[in-house]
């Protein structure tokens, strides 16, 4: 016999009440998924070389996955889109990822998340050329124009205190550019596939790439010398950073406005920053206050300089049509 409407309503009404209140824990949770992050990288690199470090939480992530894959009975779609797809992932996350990796030896872990915040307007930047998207108004021009002067202090302070952080810097700007690139292309694929099969897709493609690397890079398995903060560091970015903070981002750009969601972007360099001073005895400096508050300045402007524009310009201009 069917069930009443009224219960299946009250039914729904119930199920759609439990998503609705998941959807702060995932924001929750890609905020401090992504504010430790940084610093997991460098601990994970203490002892253990950047191509194993990477290379092992990359192997955690893809077996986890195949294995939420194969109990939840997900279909890995190998179709030319689906391929495509995956390819282009994997620029973000062997470029971003290695890159961030080898920089971590020459940067503080709130520098690294802090340049990484740049990520949306490099990204609108090059959706412009990729994805022929409309060029910056006057509000996200200025808001481009602060955040590298913030990203000029910050770059000027890292340099002054030691000789080798410019390499850090282009190691690190190199990888959100890829990170941007990849981000971008991944919008001219037209696909309709589930998160968890786009992130195992990827790191299928991905996790040789960062043997290879391993390979050329270092080829050695010095276990003795690995540190048990560099492994835990490892375990945790494998299943945490790699995995569940992936798919608690595209939870929430289900369920949130883009708006909402930009907003992570704003919160983990600051964050990222203060977990840094605290648990790893990185040094704050003036310059590095200055810049970020500039990165940060440009970045909400970037984001909501628009909105709050159109909101104050209807009344601006009732006002002078009253006067004339």
């Amino acid at each position: 016999m069917s069930e009443p409407a009224s219960l299946k309503k009250q039914d729904n009404t119930i199920a759609s009440s439990g998503l609705s209140k998941m959807v702060p824990v995932a924001f929750l949770a890609v905020v401090i998924i992504w504010s430790t992050t940084p610093l997991g990288i460098v601990w994970s690199s203490e002892s253990v070389h950047p191509s194993m470090a990477v290379l092992l939480r990359m192997i955690i992530a893809l077996l986890l996955g195949s294995f939420i894959l194969l109990i939840a009975r997900i279909r890995l779609p190998l179709s030319k889109a689906a391929l495509k797809l995956y390819g282009v992932s994997s620029i973000g996350i062997v470029g971003g990822m290695l890159l961030s990796y080898f920089a971590a030896k020459y940067l503080a872990s709130g520098t690294m998340s802090l340049i990484f915040g740049l990520s949306p307007l490099l990204s609108g930047l090059l959706a412009q050329k990729i994805l022929n998207e409309p060029k910056f108004g006057p509000m996200r021009s200025i808001s481009l124009v602060v955040a590298f002067i913030g990203l000029g202090i910050v770059c000027s302070s890292k340099i002054s205190l030691t000789s080798d952080s410019w390499i850090g810097l282009a190691l690190v700007l190199a990888a959100v550019s890829l990170f941007s690139l990849s981000g971008v292309l991944i919008k001219t694929v037209k696909i309709n596939i589930h998160p968890i099969a786009s992130t195992v897709g990827a790191l299928m493609i991905s996790t040789p790439m960062f043997a290879l690397a391993w390979i050329l890079f270092d080829g050695t398995l010095p276990i003795d010398s690995w540190s048990e903060r560099s492994l835990y560091a490892i375990l945790y970015l494998g299943v945490f950073g790699s995995l569940i903070g992936f798919i608690a981002y595209f939870y929430i750009l289900q369920n949130l406005s883009a708006s909402t969601v930009a907003l992570v972007t704003l919160i983990t360099p600051v964050f990222a920053m203060m977990l840094g001073a605290r648990l790893n005895g990185e040094i704050i400096t003036s310059a590095l206050i200055l810049g970020a508050i500039c990165v940060l300045l440009g970045l909400t402007l970037y984001q909501f300089g628009d909105k709050l524009l159109n909101r104050y310009r209807p009344s601006y201009q009732v006002d002078r049509t009253e006067e004339g």
